[in-house]
């Protein structure tokens, strides 16, 4: 059996590919692949600690809560949520408090959920 060493990708199904590549793209500073292979498949290289993220045309609504998030670590949740919905996310509901962590959950521009977590380890006391 082979083993895994790392993730490689995380795709996400998608109706508009190019945008939700762009929307995620200003969201954690990637790059867009410099030469797609088709329009059908757009990927967000370079993404700090899980490599590549990929969004996949499908004809498909989105019916449910996603399964996956692909959530932030954040060093400021109302920039976050400032510079995530002027690039097309919705805000849901009101910020949690947890344990370790403050976090936002957002919708992307096609509904998909995120949060942007603020870990409690990294506030000066």
């Amino acid at each position: 059996m082979p083993t895994l060493t790392a993730p490689l990708a995380v795709t996400v199904d998608c109706h508009d590919p190019a945008r939700l590549a762009e929307f995620r793209r200003t969201l954690v500073d990637g790059d867009l692949e410099s030469e797609p292979h088709d329009d059908d498949y757009i990927v967000v290289e370079i993404v700090s600690g899980f490599g590549f993220v990929g969004f996949q045309q499908v004809p498909e609504d989105k019916v449910v809560k996603n399964r996956v998030q692909l959530d932030s670590d954040v060093a400021d949740t109302e920039a976050a949520v400032e510079v995530s919905t002027a690039s097309g996310a919705v805000k849901v509901g009101v910020p949690v408090q947890e344990s370790g962590n403050w976090f936002q959950v957002m919708c992307d521009p096609e509904g998909n959920e995120f949060s942007l977590f603020r870990r409690k380890e990294t506030v000066d006391p």
